[in-house]
């Protein structure tokens, strides 16, 4: 089972994904990712945190910023984000 923190780390990354190839490297703020993926704003700003500090995302300060993919997709392994917010994985 995932917790809620890994569940809403993989829809917001995969939220972005989508959101820039459809619209270019615009950056998104926090609080559309997490009206679009009706998550909590103030446990998404901590996820979103982690992943920056991880460098999977990068983050544009002022007017106009947000949050944008530092790697491409196919460069972020799904276990290595479950892992991050998780711990070990293990097969059952």
């Amino acid at each position: 089972m995932l917790t809620k923190k890994a569940k809403y780390a993989l829809n917001a990354l995969v939220f972005i994904a989508k959101e820039q190839k459809k619209n270019g490297n615009l950056p998104l703020t926090a609080s559309h990712i997490s009206t679009e993926n009706q998550i909590p704003q103030k446990f998404l700003e901590s996820i979103l945190s982690d992943l920056k500090k991880s460098g999977i995302l990068r983050s544009i300060h002022g007017k106009g910023g947000g949050y944008l993919l530092q790697k491409q997709p196919p460069e972020i392994p799904m276990v290595d984000i479950i892992r991050m917010f998780d711990g070990a994985v293990g097969l059952i």
